[in-house]
C-alpha cells in the first residue's frame, strides 16, 4: 500500500491546482487561519493512521462488556481513539448514527468528550448502554448516551433538542453486508469442525428493512446520504464527519464504497477534505504483520484459486467531511 494513494487534499485550491493566493492585511490573516484550521481538520498532514498495532483483543480489553463479541462488526477502538483526539476536544460532543456496540461512545467518554449514539438493532442498543456502564466503572471523564431507532429518524428528533449545532465530531462505520467474517469456533471450543457464528445482524422483519446490511448497493448510498444529512442540522459550524468503510464484493463483483460513502457526503451537503488508510495491521521495524481472520484467508484463497486476483484488506477507508458554512457552500456551488 503506496501512501501516495492517501495524500491529504486541500480544499482551498484554484482552477490550476495551485493553493490560491492570500489578499493582503485582514484577508490575509483570515485566510491563514482558515488554512491553519483545515490542517488541523485534516490530521495535521497524516494520512495513514497506524491504528492496528495491537489486535482488536487487545485494545478492547476489559473496557467492554464481553457481550459485545456477537456483534459482527465491531469498529477498531483505535480508529475511533484517532479520530476523536484529531478532531475534537475534551468536554465537546461525539455523536455515532450508527453507533452498534457502541465503539465511538466508549472511547469518547474515556477521552473526555460527550457521547451520543443512535442504533436500530434493540440488542446492539444494550449492549452499547452496558458498555458505558463498564466506562463509567472504569472511571472514564465524559458521558454518554445511547438512542434505539432509525438513524435519520432519531437525528431528525434530537434536532429539536439542545444537541442542535452542538456536535463537533459525527464518527460512524456503516454496515454493508449482511454477513460478515464474525467469530469463529474450532474442535478445541467443543465444536464438531469449524463454525462461524456473530455473523449476521438482525434477521426481524422491520428491522431488515431499515437496516443498511440488508439494503441493494443504491439503497444503501440513499439512506447513508438521509443520515448523514440529518445529522448535519446538529452539527457546530464547521464540524467533522469521519466514515470508515472499505471496499466490498456482492455476487462476485467489486463494489466501490468508499466511493458511494464520498458521494453520499456530498449530497448531504457535506464537503470532503480528506481520504485517510486507518491500518488494521501493524507496522513493525517497516514490515507489515497482518491481521487477518481465518475466513478472510479461506475466502482469498478460494477467490485467488479461482483466477480472480482479490487481496487481504488491511486497512478501511477514513473519508473526513466537513460541515460547511454558508461562505463554504457558496464557493463550492
Amino acid at each position: 500500500m503506496s501512501q501516495g494513494n492517501y495524500e491529504v487534499n486541500d480544499f482551498d485550491h484554484d482552477a490550476n491546482g495551485d493553493l490560491g493566493h492570500p489578499h493582503d492585511g485582514h484577508d490575509h490573516l483570515e485566510e491563514r487561519e482558515q488554512l491553519e484550521e483545515h490542517d488541523q481538520l485534516a490530521g495535521a498532514g497524516w494520512s495513514v493512521w497506524t491504528t492496528g498495532q495491537r489486535q482488536a483483543r487487545q485494545q478492547r480489553g476489559n473496557r467492554y462488556s464481553r457481550l459485545s463479541v456477537e456483534h459482527p462488526a465491531k469498529m477498531l477502538p483505535a480508529i475511533a481513539q484517532h479520530a476523536i483526539a484529531t478532531y475534537t476536544r475534551p468536554g465537546e460532543v461525539v455523536l455515532d448514527p450508527m453507533c452498534g456496540i457502541g465503539t465511538t461512545l466508549v472511547e469518547a467518554v474515556h477521552l473526555g468528550r460527550e457521547a451520543v449514539g443512535i442504533e436500530l438493532e434493540p440488542k446492539w442498543a444494550s449492549i452499547a448502554r452496558l458498555n458505558l456502564e463498564t466506562a463509567t466503572v472504569h472511571a472514564a471523564p465524559g458521558q454518554g448516551t445511547v438512542h434505539t431507532g432509525e438513524g435519520s429518524e432519531v437525528a431528525t428528533g434530537l434536532a429539536d433538542t439542545r444537541l442542535a449545532g452542538r456536535v463537533r465530531l459525527v464518527l460512524t462505520s456503516p454496515p454493508y453486508g449482511s454477513m460478515t467474517h464474525g467469530q469463529v469456533r474450532s474442535r478445541r471450543d467443543g465444536a464438531r469442525a469449524v463454525e462461524k457464528y456473530a455473523h449476521v445482524y438482525a434477521r426481524d422483519r422491520d428491522e431488515k428493512v431499515a437496516n443498511l446490511a440488508y439494503q441493494r448497493p443504491h439503497q444503501l448510498a440513499d439512506s447513508l446520504t438521509r443520515i448523514l444529512g440529518a445529522c448535519r442540522p446538529l452539527l457546530a459550524p464547521g464540524g467533522v464527519v469521519v466514515v470508515t468503510t472499505r471496499p466490498y464484493r456482492k455476487d462476485g463483483h467489486l463494489i466501490d464504497f468508499p466511493g458511494q460513502v464520498a458521494e453520499a457526503g456530498r449530497r448531504a451537503g457535506l464537503v470532503q477534505i480528506d481520504r485517510c488508510a486507518a491500518l488494521l495491521c501493524a507496522v513493525r521495524d517497516g514490515e507489515v504483520v497482518s491481521r487477518t481472520s481465518f475466513f478472510q484467508l479461506i475466502e482469498t484463497r478460494r477467490l485467488r484459486k479461482a483466477g480472480i486476483p482479490v487481496h487481504v484488506i488491511q486497512h478501511e477507508d477514513a473519508l473526513v467531511f466537513t460541515n460547511p458554512t454558508t461562505d463554504q457552500e457558496a464557493q463550492a456551488a
